[in-house]
C-alpha cells in the first residue's frame, strides 16, 4: 500500500500530467486557429505545479514510492528551474505557432509532459527511474524539434537528435546494468553504501558509460556533435527549452550519480571533458555566422564551465552549490536570448544570421537592449547572473587547488567575450540591412522576456539567497 503522502512528493508531476492530458483531450474540440485556450491551460498547469513544488517536501520523510524519488531541497531547486523554463517557453510560443500554422494542442501537451520527465530526473534516486524520466523528457523534445513539418532542416534536426539520443541513452542504460551487476542494486543510497567498502573495475566502466549518456544530454565534448545542427533546424522556442530544461535536469542527474553514489575515480573524466567542452564550444562559436549555431556552440562552452564546478566538488558543498547556481543563471540568460531570437526570426525563421541583426539598436531599442543584457550575462559581466555564476565556479576550482583548470576557464571566458560582443557591435554600430518592420512584442513574449530579465538581474544583484538555498541542498551529497 502506497502512503498518501507519497503523492505529495510528485504533486508537480501529477498536476503537469493532468493538464497535459487535458490539453490533448480538448484539442479535437477546439476549432479555428486561435491557440490561446491551450496556452492559458498550460500556463495555469505550470503555475499550479510551481506552487506545488514548495509543498512537495513537507511532512517528514522526503522519500517516496519505495525510495525511488526524493523531494529534498535539491529536487525543489531544479523543479523551480525547469518549471520557469517551461513557463517562458509556453509564453513565447503563441506568435510563432500562429505564423507557422502549427497545430497547437500537441505542442503544449509535449512541453508539459516533457517537463514531467525533467522534474522526475531531478527527484529520482533510483537509476531505472532516472532512465524512465530521461526517456519521458527526450521523446517530447525529439518530437518538438521536428514540429516545422514543412521545413526539411527541422525534420533533419529531429532525426539527428532522435538517432544520436537513442544511441547515447543505450550507453546510459548499459552503465546502469553494469552498476547493478557490480553492486546488486540500482538505488543510489544503497550503491553508495556498497561503494564505500571498495569498487570493482565494473563500477569504473559503469560510471564511464553513464557519463557518456549524460554527456550527450548536456552537450559536453566529445559528445556535442549533434548540437549545432539540431539547434539550427529546430523551432526557436523549442531550442530555448531544449538548451536549458533537459540540460538542467541532466546536470541534476549527474550530481546525483557522481556524488550521491560516492562514485570513485571520475575526476579526470570530468576534467578532460570540461577542457574539451570549453575549447570546442568557444572556438566553434567564433566562426559561426548563424546566431542559433553560435548559441549552440556557446552552450557547449557553458557546459564546460559547469563541469569545472563538478571537478572541484569532490568534497565541497560550495562547489556543488556553485554548479546548481550556474545552472539557474544559465537557464535565465539563455532562454532570454532565444526568446529574442524567436521574436526576431519568427517570420519563417528567415532572420537568423548575425548580419540580420544590423541596426537592431535603432529598429527596436528595447529588444536590442534586452538581448544585450543576456549577452553580457553570458560573457560574465557584473550585475548579471552570469558574473556570479562564473565567479562561484572559478572560486570553487581555486579552493580545490585546480589552478590550471581555472586558468583555462578564464582564457575561454575571454575567447567567448569576442563572439558575444561581435553581435552587440552589429546591433549598435551597423546600418540596418533589412527593411521589414519588426512586429511588436506582444503580451506572452513580453512576459517571457520579463521573467528571464528579472531572473538574470536578480541573480546578479542578490545572489546570496539562491546560493544559500543551493548550498543547504548540496549538503546531502557531501560524505
Amino acid at each position: 500500500m502506497i502512503p498518501q503522502i507519497d503523492y505529495l512528493r510528485v504533486l508537480p508531476e501529477i498536476i503537469l500530467s493532468v493538464f497535459g492530458m487535458l490539453v490533448m483531450l480538448l484539442d479535437p474540440f477546439v476549432k479555428g486557429k486561435d491557440n490561446r485556450t491551450f496556452e492559458v491551460l498550460s500556463v495555469v498547469g505550470i503555475l499550479g505545479a510551481l506552487a506545488a513544488t514548495f509543498y512537495m517536501g513537507n511532512g517528514g520523510n522526503p522519500n517516496a514510492f519505495f525510495h525511488t524519488v526524493r523531494a529534498d531541497g535539491f529536487a525543489i531547486f531544479f523543479h523551480v528551474v525547469v518549471l520557469l523554463i517551461a513557463l517562458a517557453t509556453v509564453l513565447m510560443s503563441h506568435d510563432y505557432l500562429t505564423f507557422h500554422k502549427i497545430r497547437t494542442g500537441e505542442w503544449y501537451a509535449l512541453i508539459l509532459l516533457g517537463t514531467v520527465g525533467m522534474g522526475l530526473m531531478a527527484s529520482s534516486v533510483e537509476l531505472v527511474m532516472i532512465f524512465i524520466a530521461i526517456e519521458i523528457s527526450s521523446i517530447a523534445t525529439y518530437i518538438l524539434a521536428g514540429f516545422r513539418r514543412n521545413a526539411a532542416e527541422s525534420t533533419e534536426s529531429s532525426l539527428k537528435y532522435f538517432l544520436l539520443g537513442s544511441f547515447a541513452t543505450a550507453f546510459f542504460l548499459y552503465g546502469v546494468s553494469l552498476m547493478f551487476g557490480a553492486t546488486g542494486t540500482t538505488n543510489i543510497d544503497q550503491i553508495s553504501a556498497v561503494l564505500r567498502h571498495g569498487a570493482s573495475p565494473m563500477v569504473y566502466l559503469s560510471i564511464g558509460l553513464m557519463f557518456v549518456g549524460i554527456g550527450f544530454k548536456v552537450s559536453t565534448a566529445p559528445f556535442q556533435i549533434w548540437t549545432p545542427d539540431v539547434y539550427e533546424g529546430a523551432p526557436s522556442p523549442v531550442v530555448a527549452l531544449m538548451s536549458t530544461g533537459p540540460k538542467a535536469a541532466a546536470f541534476a542527474v549527474l550530481l546525483r550519480i557522481l556524488f550521491g553514489t560516492s562514485a570513485p575515480n571520475w575526476f579526470w573524466l570530468v576534467w578532460v571533458s570540461a577542457v574539451l567542452s570549453m575549447f570546442v564550444g568557444n572556438i566553434g562559436a567564433l566562426v559561426q555566422s548563424n546566431v542559433k549555431r553560435m548559441l549552440a556552440y556557446s552552450s557547449i562552452a557553458h557546459a564546460g564551465y559547469l563541469l569545472v564546478a563538478f571537478a572541484s566538488a569532490r568534497s565541497s558543498e560550495f562547489a556543488i552549490s556553485s554548479a546548481m547556481f550556474y545552472t539557474a543563471s544559465y537557464a535565465a540568460m539563455n532562454v532570454g536570448a532565444f526568446a529574442v531570437v524567436t521574436h526576431f526570426a519568427s517570420q519563417g525563421e528567415r532572420y537568423t544570421n548575425i548580419e540580420d541583426y544590423s541596426g537592431l539598436g535603432r529598429r527596436s531599442p528595447i529588444l536590442a537592449g534586452v538581448l544585450t543584457v543576456f549577452l553580457l550575462s553570458l560573457i560574465g559581466i557584473p550585475i548579471t547572473g552570469g558574473f556570479f555564476a562564473k565567479f562561484y565556479v572559478f572560486s570553487a576550482a581555486l579552493k580545490s587547488q585546480l589552478i590550471g583548470l581555472t586558468i583555462l576557464g578564464v582564457i575561454n571566458s575571454a575567447i567567448g567575450a569576442y563572439y558575444y560582443l561581435r553581435l552587440i557591435v552589429v546591433m549598435y554600430m551597423r546600418e540596418p540591412n533589412v527593411d521589414e518592420v519588426l512586429p511588436p512584442v506582444k503580451l506572452g513574449m513580453g512576459l517571457a522576456l520579463a521573467i528571464c530579465l528579472i531572473a538574470t538581474i536578480y541573480l546578479g544583484v542578490l545572489p546570496s539567497r539562491v546560493l544559500d538555498f543551493a548550498q543547504a541542498s548540496a549538503r546531502t551529497f557531501v560524505h
